[in-house]
């Protein structure tokens, strides 16, 4: 089941959070989220320790933090999505058409005449998308 999903933006400034479980677990997925920009940011400076590919907007999975699996993907412009899962047993394959749909409903949002780039995501569609996508994924 995925918990929490974030866009975070080329200064890793957060762009939107959200989660998906009770208000008490919020806080800790901010800052699993938050914790893994630290991953993303090595794995992007040292692509030959990673193994990881700088042309590959998948990153994989960042690391598991006690009940929850984080992936990455970062796009061309270098903002980030972010997906913390509770399921232990996912396929990439799984993941990356996850990431694929994320990207896309972001593509348009940030497409959209009256938003602002680099400030935060406030589009009800936006949200509406998300929650759908996320809804139609679970993993096990």
């Amino acid at each position: 089941m995925i918990v929490c999903v974030a866009v975070v933006g080329h200064q890793n400034n957060p762009l939107y959070i959200q989660s998906f479980t009770e208000a008490d677990d919020a806080l800790k997925l901010h800052h699993i989220v938050h914790c893994s920009l630290d991953v993303i940011d090595e794995r992007v400076n040292n692509p030959s320790k990673s193994g990881t590919t700088l042309n590959e907007a998948f990153l994989g999975l960042l690391y598991p933090a006690l009940n929850y699996k984080v992936y990455g993907y970062l796009t061309n412009t270098k903002v980030k999505f972010i997906m913390v899962t509770t399921d232990l047993d996912v396929r990439d394959t799984d993941v990356r058409s996850f990431f694929r749909k994320f990207h896309a409903a972001y593509v348009d949002a940030v497409s959209n005449p009256f938003h602002v780039p680099g400030k935060k995501i406030t589009s009800r569609t936006f949200s509406e998308s998300v929650t759908n996508i996320v809804r139609s994924y679970s993993f096990n």
